[in-house]
């Protein structure tokens, strides 16, 4: 065999030698999502979130089992997500927590958890105000997360017990309109016609007391947005 034939067939074996490596770590990557057998920090914190929101009930000890795949199933159906028990980049996502680590898996509901779970509130509290209005409760959603008062993620702050009527009412697990889904782009993009509002109410059907307390910002449709 000649020393040319022998290069060409060791830079053949080279490349399909790369090749495989370069599959395997797709493969790897594309199964690196949290499910049933999973374990580790990442999973007691899935566990912790879960559990503050009312999906989960059993111990926060970091193992992903039925009890878990069960309240994640849940959780994926009340948030407009492929209900599969399994958590990838949306789940986390809608979840607050850090998406990349996650690959595949999940299918359906857009592709950005936080987006679809914010156009989902604005669609449930703010479904027939005006545009304005709309993206104004997707910006006092953001303009909490940047609060120190609330929590830090637009999971967390949806989720907060007693923040939102439409989880209590079912308005939130209505279809998503399609407006909504714009509001709440254009909110993640900067807009704020609340000019920085933290809370919003409409006084036709508010009954706290408190909440007019709240000084006055601007009102747009039916609401009071307020500081």
């Amino acid at each position: 065999m000649s020393p040319e034939r022998k290069k060409l067939i060791l830079a053949l074996a080279v490349i399909f030698a790369v090749n495989i490596f370069i599959i395997a770590l797709a493969q790897r990557a594309s199964a690196e999502l949290y499910k049933k057998g999973s374990g580790g920090a990442a999973v007691s914190e899935i566990q912790t979130r879960l559990k503050n929101w009312g999906y989960y009930n059993g111990d926060v000890d970091g193992v992903y089992g039925s009890q878990t795949e069960k309240a994640v199933r849940w959780f994926q159906q009340k948030n407009g997500l492929n209900a599969d028990g399994q958590v990838g980049d949306q789940t986390l996502a809608a979840l607050g927590m850090p998406t990349g680590g996650a690959g595949g898996g999940e299918s359906g509901g857009g592709g950005n958890g936080s987006l679809d779970l914010l156009a989902r509130l604005i669609s449930a509290e703010a479904r027939g105000e005006p545009y304005e209005g709309q993206v104004a409760v997707g910006a006092v959603v953001l303009n909490r997360v940047g609060h120190p008062s609330f929590p830090n993620s637009i999971a967390e702050v949806i989720y907060q017990p007693g923040a939102f009527s439409c989880l209590d009412d079912g308005q939130f697990d209505e279809p998503v309109a399609e407006s909504a889904y714009r509001a709440a782009q254009d909110a993640v993009n900067g807009w704020d016609p609340s000019y920085g509002a933290i809370y919003y109410f409409n006084p036709s059907t508010a009954t706290s007391k408190w909440i007019w307390s709240r000084p006055l910002i601007v009102n747009i449709g039916k609401h009071r947005f307020c500081s």
